[in-house]
């Protein structure tokens, strides 16, 4: 197949759209087929087996992280794609990148896949803080009705978010396909490495969290549990993984509740080996967002054998599954906090749960689910 994918962000954004794109694009390249990928220009950015094309963007004003791509430029592309016989759109973000993917499949004579990759009811407030939050939902809603019906088919990373859109009143044929994980790549994590880098004792106890700096993340609550741990575990290193626009809110609230000692902000590490170093030096990844669509950064963790502590909300219920490499918290700090100690204190209990998040994470597989996605794809073309 010739596969054209389009979003409004890509690596070096550092997202969850970022590396589904690019596990599937990587997957649909090994096994033959072609992608050519159109995405922002951040001015750098780092080779892939499939083609990118980079489109000049600017600043989107409430997240200067993100950006919009100039849809002149982009044009200007218009020519040479007609003429390179793409099987079908893929869009991967409900901005520009949705627009103008179904412009250039109508041209193209082509059909349209689209992966609804993020739950925005629940966090357009956090951004648009001077519009009432009703109106936000309200307008989230109608946004993905509209949007969702004007495609061939819908991708979902979970059945939880399938569930949403169906009260929403969405009735394009939807597939429940989540990103799968590259298991070579996260099968080798050098600890003592990440611990040495930045001057950490060998024997500190040591969670981990990974995302982005965002309020919607519920990093805020991570931190009011650290209180708690930190009674039980007084020398316990909470390492903070990321940036994003909540940044500078979550170092006031640090240094509010006297955890400047317990905390480590690195900022974004990259998938060179650094990050897997990262994850691999904790005694567990903590987690508490309400919003994912999947949960990624839990099937990394548990892929390296590091055991979770999560909530179990939206994507993040499905990933976690009955709970084996991980305890299911309530959002609950003495919960959460007391699940935390078990697993920073009882290291029968930690080699239990790696055991068990190891061999969850296998079921979880990219070739797996890319394969998934192609079927989708022909049965996407077969009926049109």
């Amino acid at each position: 197949m010739r596969i054209l994918m389009i979003s409004d962000v890509y690596f070096p954004r550092i997202t969850g759209v970022s590396t589904s794109i690019q596990t599937f694009a990587r997957e649909f390249v090994r096994t033959g087929h072609e992608v050519t990928l159109i995405a922002p220009d951040y001015g750098q950015h780092s080779p892939e087996p499939f083609e990118i094309i980079r489109i000049p963007s600017r600043y989107l004003p409430i997240d200067p992280e993100d950006r919009i791509l100039k849809p002149r430029h982009l044009r200007r592309h218009e020519a040479e794609l007609a003429r390179r016989g793409f099987d079908l759109v893929h869009i991967h973000t409900p901005f520009l990148a949705h627009y103008s993917g179904l412009r250039l499949a109508r041209q193209l004579g082509i059909p349209v896949v689209e992966t609804y990759h993020t739950y925005f009811e629940q966090y357009l407030h956090h951004y648009v803080s001077f519009v009432p939050a009703a109106w936000l939902q309200w307008a989230a809603r109608s946004f993905a009705v509209s949007q969702c019906h004007a495609i061939d088919a819908l991708v979902v990373p979970s059945q939880p978010m399938h569930d949403v859109l169906q009260r929403y009143g969405v009735n394009t044929r939807t597939k429940v396909i989540p990103t799968g994980i590259a298991l070579e790549q996260f099968r080798h994590g050098d600890g003592a490495r990440f611990r040495a880098r930045y001057q950490i004792p060998p024997q500190r106890p040591l969670l981990v969290h990974v995302s982005r700096l965002a309020f919607e993340k519920n990093i805020d609550f991570i931190l009011r549990t650290l209180v708690h741990i930190k009674r039980a575990v007084p020398d316990v290193l909470l390492v903070i993984v990321g940036e994003g626009p909540a940044r500078s809110q979550l170092v006031a609230q640090i240094e509010a509740l006297e955890l400047v000692e317990n905390t480590l902000l690195t900022g974004y590490l990259n998938r060179d080996g650094s990050l897997e170093d990262c994850y691999s030096a904790g005694a567990a990844f903590v987690f508490a967002s309400r919003t994912e669509t999947q949960g990624l950064v839990l099937l990394e963790a548990m892929a390296l054998g590091v055991p979770v502590v999560s909530t179990a909300v939206m994507g993040t219920k499905e990933v976690l599954g009955d709970g084996h490499g991980a305890f299911i918290a309530e959002e609950n700090e003495a919960d959460f906090a007391a699940k935390a100690v078990q697993l920073l204190t009882d290291s029968a209990m930690r080699e239990r749960l790696s055991r068990e998040a190891l061999q969850h994470a296998q079921s979880w597989s990219a070739p797996v689910l890319a394969d998934r996605l192609l079927t989708l794809y022909q049965q996407v073309l077969a009926t049109r």
